[in-house]
């Protein structure tokens, strides 16, 4: 007698039960040779998508950092050019300020040639 996996011994001391009523049979599913012959797809694909989807998202992850990099060296550098162009206002204040005084101008009025004013002519009115 051959022996089924999933077989089972018949009792001889109990009759067979009888079965359930018969449910009309379900149409049989048509399934692919390969998945019959319990061939799947082999996993390189997928980890080839795994590893190309790991390397994109570290590159956007570096050219975000990069990016923050480069935004913020423009910042110190514009800052930077800020606090020069505020030293060379306030200098140019300080000279604007220094030169506009009365000695300042006396000084170049002799270095230019011209001389100190005598006392005022007064004509008298007719």
């Amino acid at each position: 007698m051959a022996v089924y996996q999933g077989a089972r011994p018949r009792s001889f001391l109990f009759p067979p039960r009888p079965r359930l009523v018969e449910a009309p049979a379900l149409p049989r599913r048509k399934v692919r040779g390969a998945v019959r012959a319990r061939r799947r797809q082999g996993r390189v694909g997928f980890m080839l998508g795994a590893i190309v989807l790991a390397f994109l998202l570290a590159f956007f992850s570096l050219a975000q950092t990069v990016r923050v990099s480069a935004t913020s060296f423009d910042i110190n550098r514009l800052l930077t050019e800020r606090e020069l162009l505020e030293a060379r206002v306030h200098q140019l204040q300080s000279d604007l300020s220094r030169h506009g005084r009365e000695p300042a101008i006396r000084k170049k009025s002799l270095d230019a040639g011209l001389g100190q004013l005598s006392e005022p002519l007064v004509i008298p009115a007719r």
